[in-house]
């Protein structure tokens, strides 16, 4: 499996062109449940290419974006470069660097998964302040109410170099052990893409474990991808539904 941290190095320009975003929904969700407010200062850990990040700067909050990765980081920094209330840095799930007690929210879209579990609770609860919150999100595929995405997911399971092991990012265990013995809540919003053909072959090789251009698999993968796309655009498009799911709750000091 390739190391988590450098997986998508050479994926940056699909990832940003094809990626989906997330539902504005969050933003009511945690206003609703959490107390956000415009002032809430928000930690994006595992911020990427700034796509959750974006989320919160547009609500107003200042949001510390926390990257390894040096190719997202920058295409993460070019992204929100508009947001003087955006900060980027250097860091890890399991060593943020910032300071005790600094944030009241900490976010982490669609990279859980990759993160050292039991490291990351204690870091998340020590950056936290008293009565922060941590949010982790994730739009998972709607394999089973869309065709389309159904074929997509079983070209992946066919081509895909180690789909297998992350294509169930996260497990309600996982959520569960992460989040004890405080518990958590969750919710989840429809969320969808729509696609042309060179869209839809960008969103699969913007997937870490996606054959690339002149790989043995490459050809055939992207043949029957097409297949999937034929089969189920109109007038040359086609709609990718997902499920967006947000985890929410409060960890006890370490």
């Amino acid at each position: 499996m390739l190391e988590p941290t450098k997986r998508f190095s050479n994926r940056v320009d699909n990832y940003v062109k094809y990626r989906p975003r997330y539902p504005s929904e969050i933003i009511s969700l945690l206003e609703t449940a959490c107390g956000l407010t415009s002032k809430s200062v928000i930690a994006d850990i595992g911020s990427g290419t700034g796509f959750l990040s974006e989320l919160f700067l547009h609500h107003g909050n200042p949001v510390i974006g926390v990257e390894p990765n040096a190719e997202m980081r920058a295409a993460g920094e070019q992204l929100l470069s508009n947001y003087s209330n955006f900060t980027s840095i250097i860091g890890t799930a399991e060593v943020t660097t910032l300071s005790d007690n600094s944030v009241d929210f900490v976010t982490a879209g669609q990279a859980f998964h990759w993160f050292d579990r039991e490291a990351t609770r204690r870091e998340f609860a020590r950056i936290l302040k008293p009565g922060g919150w941590a949010v982790i999100v994730w739009n998972t595929f709607a394999v089973e109410r869309s065709e389309l995405v159904k074929g997509y997911d079983e070209v992946l399971l066919r081509y895909g170099m180690d789909y297998r092991d992350v294509r169930r990012e996260i497990e309600d265990s996982d959520i569960a052990s992460f989040f004890a013995p405080s518990g958590c809540k969750t919710a989840r919003f429809d969320f969808q893409q729509t696609f042309d053909w060179e869209a839809f072959k960008g969103r699969l090789l913007s997937a870490s474990y996606a054959p690339q251009a002149g790989a043995p698999n490459y050809e055939p993968m992207v043949a029957e991808l097409r297949q999937v796309f034929d089969a189920n655009q109109r007038d040359g498009r086609v709609v990718f539904d997902y499920d967006t799911e947000v985890y929410f709750g409060q960890l006890e000091p370490v």
